[in-house]
């Protein structure tokens, strides 16, 4: 028997380990009049804090935490207005709001606008502003249906997600929990005053223990190959092709376990109740996937029509253009999600910057180009940034897959979180002129003008089909459950030795707290993996907005 799920909602899991609320609990309402209210000024906030850092310092801060610290600032004032912040999961919509708005208005927004500008085509600025829009909403809404999908687990890491999930438990109950919050709090706030990549060595401690060792082999090959064997990987795109293979080897293996998965739910007879809740899940995402390749296509149509750049290809040159932006935008939007769900980093830059080379590759006009290098930067940031939102709010929410509770706060975030990508759109429209005017755009986009005019050599072509093969080899070798080549890839985009040293750092402490506390280490090295986090995060925020109203 075929078992339907609806189009809105990731299925049901009653397995064991889960501790379901009672039916009669509600979960706040995004659009309550307090609730808006909040999401609504913390997005403003956010979205001009975004921009802002991104045009003065080439950096998006994580402001979630400063969403939650604002919601349970307002539930300690004795007011009747305030009493609704009390909950974790009102503080959860206003931390997934504030987030949305920041990451949406800079890196989805901001950026992708700033390319056309800086390239000298400033006509072409508000039509791509249309359409970038679009596909950070529709980003977004895909995370919301592929979230607890064979393809993004909700067990898996979304460190991010962890951090402001303990912080805010740690804020509401205190006790043991909340003092190792405050240690790795201020463990991280340490480093970071020292220059320390503290999140590094955070997320090592939480996340795959495979997928972890190759991002950070990555990073430490990244780092030391130039100054110990005079051969400097990044000029050679070695990690550009590493990615393009193991990023082509992760759409196919998300493509099996769809096709595997899908036929699992059409004949559910002799199979477990878990089995069948992962093909249902893999039926979800299917059908997601479908949604996404026609809404990526349409968006693309609409680019082309409103650049005006369709006028400058030929009939069949414009089709190749549309389809390869519409595929580009799919793998691009993979592996930036699996890369921030794994390891909490997502190379969002870089992987825009290998479809960039390829459609040079390809042959497309410079006009063309630069709509391809705007639409795949748009694309991955609110999707990472959703699964960090959605994880936190599944924890909070007692980890419970499938509840009536767990999908009415899922639909309560990703409502909170269309909220902050609305007003990041606002606040971009209102705010481009006058960064435009003071020439203020994001830093990497004058690497993307760069390569579009100097176009690709033979060399640099060979070099990224070669190094695409063990790409590819090690992506098939850790499977989709480990992601090894995407992660050793990531690590390499990434010229942070340091960072390296924290994951191997992470790693080693883990390692020691897992043996002399055996199973009890996992808990309590979340909680405080959470705090170097969160520390890490609100030390850069605030240093950063420091530093950028200097300038």
């Amino acid at each position: 028997m075929h078992h339907e799920v609806t189009a809105v909602a990731p299925l049901e899991d009653k397995g064991a380990g889960h501790t379901a609320l009672p039916p009669a609990a509600l979960h706040p309402k995004a659009l309550a009049p307090a609730n808006l209210i909040l999401t609504v000024v913390l997005s403003v906030f956010g979205a001009i804090v975004g921009i802002q850092m991104l045009a003065s310092l080439g950096i998006t801060p994580s402001t979630s935490l400063i969403g939650a610290l604002a919601a349970m600032t307002l539930a300690r004032v004795p007011l009747a207005m305030f009493r609704g912040f009390r909950s974790v999961h009102a503080q959860n919509l206003a931390q997934t709001s504030i987030s949305s708005a920041t990451f949406g208005a800079a890196n989805s927004l901001f950026l992708p606008i700033g390319i056309p500008f800086l390239f000298g085509l400033p006509q072409m600025v508000v039509p791509m502003l249309i359409g970038v829009s679009l596909a950070m909403l529709l980003d977004a809404w895909l995370l919301y249906r592929m979230f607890d999908t064979p393809a993004f687990p909700a067990k898996n890491p979304w460190p991010l997600g962890i951090a402001a999930a303990e912080a805010i438990k740690a804020g509401d109950g205190g006790g043991k929990q909340a003092w190792l919050l405050l240690g790795g709090l201020a463990t991280g706030v340490a480093g970071a005053v020292f220059k320390l990549p503290m999140s590094a060595f955070g997320v090592a401690l939480i996340g795959g223990l495979g997928a972890m060792t190759a991002f950070g082999i990555g990073l430490l090959v990244r780092g030391y190959s130039a100054p110990l064997f005079g051969f400097d990987i990044g000029t050679r795109y070695v990690p550009h092709g590493m990615m393009i293979g193991a990023g082509l080897v992760a759409l196919v293996q998300v493509a099996r376990v769809v096709l595997k998965k899908h036929g699992r739910a059409a004949d559910s007879s002799g199979v477990t109740k878990e089995a069948l809740a992962e093909a249902r899940g893999a039926s979800v995402l299917g059908r997601s996937l479908k949604l996404g390749g026609a809404g990526y296509l349409a968006i693309m149509v609409l680019l082309c029509a409103g650049t005006g750049i369709y006028t400058g290809m030929s009939p069949g040159m414009l089709a190749l253009f549309i389809v390869y932006g519409t595929f580009a935008a799919f793998v691009h939007e993979l592996i930036v999600g699996i890369a921030a769900m794994h390891s909490g980093w997502f190379p969002a830059f870089a992987v825009a910057l290998i479809s960039l080379l390829l459609g040079i590759l390809i042959g497309f006009p410079p006009e063309a180009l630069v709509v391809l290098a705007g639409f795949s930067a748009a694309t991955g940031p609110a999707f990472a940034d959703m699964g960090y939102d959605l994880k936190a709010g599944h924890l909070l929410r007692g980890e419970a897959s499938g509840s009536a509770f767990e999908l009415e706060g899922r639909r309560e975030q990703m409502i909170a979180g269309m909220v902050g990508f609305g007003v990041a759109i606002v606040v971009v429209a209102c705010a481009y002129p006058l960064f435009f005017a003071n020439h203020q755009t994001a830093p990497i986009n004058a690497a993307y003008v760069a390569a579009i005019k100097a176009g690709i050599s033979g060399e640099t072509a060979r070099n990224l089909a070669l190094w695409a093969v063990p790409g590819a080899l090690l992506q098939l070798a850790g499977g989709p459950r480990q992601q090894l080549g995407v992660l050793f890839a990531t690590g390499l985009l990434i010229a942070s030795p340091m960072a390296g040293w924290m994951v191997a750092a992470g790693i080693a402490c883990r390692l020691a707290v897992h043996g002399v506390l055996g199973a009890a280490a996992r808990e309590r090295l979340e909680v405080f993996a959470g705090g170097v986090i969160a520390g890490d995060a609100l030390y850069s925020f605030f240093s950063g907005a420091v530093k950028s109203l200097r300038k």
